[in-house]
């Protein structure tokens, strides 16, 4: 966990984000709602680099949200989506939530990061669809939009994807490596440490080695809470164990949940309201757990039912009155949290509809395993 926060730091000082958008851009940016599209891959790719909702958050926000609002934009509009894609960081691998589930679990995190795929780009593609949708009723000002496309097609296509190859060559690195059993989880996290240094330092050179000292202390800094919170997760698990917990959790279930279709759809009504006042790596550590040996019971894979936990809570970033990922953009368009909540609805609804699929359709998640 430390590990990939560290490397997600670094890529975020490095200045990755504008060169993924570039990307992105360039391809899709001409067509209707294209360049807030190319915003929401941004977040799903920014997220395999990060594994943070709110880091994606920041990291695209304060280079996207501008952007748009100077393309005529509706600023809220435009911190909505951020917000809301940025979730994607804990849902796309590798995500500091899987780590926690699979510790708390004894999961594979190797199958929790490759299940977390096409999940992940189902609900990016979920919110792009709503975006064309909106860009299409409310429209554009083609005109700034036809411009800035142009501006980026004269720096050359081949120009632009030579800036961003090696943002992009990072979830591949990642992934490929644990997928193809090179690397463990835990060596590909150093991996991508010492490839984020090698990238941002010499290819990008965006950052200095005078810095290196600096992200290493905040690392740490950020790292401690969390482990406090995973050692006190660790003490619950073990305490519930000794108390024979999961097993009358497992009675009372099955006594007033007769069928995995109901237990699912509670399961899901209680995750999106724990998530409005509960971060995601808490509520993992502590459901997971307890709900495992009865999901298990009802036929639900252990690997399955990490990625619905994960996807439910992921929108607790953009819900009202806690959502983290709202107090990170409200600053970025000088507007209320409880504003931007507001204009994100219509983007929450349409995250659940993706998220009823990912719960239903056991196949989404374990087709990559």
């Amino acid at each position: 966990i430390p590990l990939f926060m560290l490397s997600g730091a670094i890529m975020a000082t490095g200045g990755l984000s504008k060169k993924l958008f570039d990307v992105f851009a360039v391809f899709i940016g001409k067509i209707p709602g294209g360049m807030p599209c190319a915003v929401v891959v941004t977040c799903l790719f920014y997220g395999a680099i990060s594994g943070s909702g709110p880091a994606t958050c920041a990291a695209v926000g304060t280079m996207c949200i501008p952007f748009l609002v100077n393309l005529g934009y509706d600023k809220i509009f435009s911190a909505s989506l951020v917000a809301t894609a940025a979730g994607l960081g804990v849902i796309i691998p590798p995500s500091i939530p899987y780590i926690a589930y699979a510790m708390v679990t004894d999961t594979s995190v190797g199958n929790l990061f490759i299940a977390g795929i096409i999940p992940g780009c189902l609900i990016a593609l979920a919110l792009m669809v709503y975006t064309v949708i909106y860009c299409r009723v409310k429209g554009e000002d083609r005109g700034k939009i036809e411009q800035n496309y142009r501006e980026l097609r004269e720096k050359g296509i081949f120009h632009v994807l030579k800036e961003g190859f090696w943002a992009l060559l990072t979830p591949v690195i990642i992934l490929g490596g644990i997928y193809s059993g090179i690397v463990t989880p835990t060596e590909a996290a150093c991996v991508s440490v010492f490839y984020s240094i090698i990238v941002c330092l010499f290819i990008y050179k965006t950052i200095h080695f005078s810095d290196l000292l600096g992200f290493f202390q905040n690392g740490v800094k950020s790292y401690a809470p969390l482990a406090a919170m995973l050692a006190l997760a660790q003490g619950f698990v073990k305490l519930m164990v000794i108390i024979d917990a999961p097993t009358a959790i497992s009675e009372f279930l099955a006594a007033t949940v007769g069928s995995k279709v109901l237990f699912l759809l509670i399961l899901n009504l209680i995750l999106f309201i724990m998530g409005m006042v509960i971060d995601v790596g808490p509520a993992i550590m502590i459901l997971g757990p307890m709900l495992l040996p009865f999901a298990v019971s009802l036929g639900i894979d252990p690997v399955h039912l990490g990625i619905v936990l994960t996807c439910n809570l992921a929108v607790g970033f953009v819900t009202p009155p806690f959502g983290m990922n709202l107090f990170v953009a409200a600053p970025l368009v000088q507007e209320d949290a409880m504003i931007i909540g507001k204009k994100a609805l219509p983007l929450i609804g349409t995250y659940s509809i993706a998220l009823l699929m990912i719960t239903f359709i056991p196949a989404l998640s374990m087709a990559l395993i």
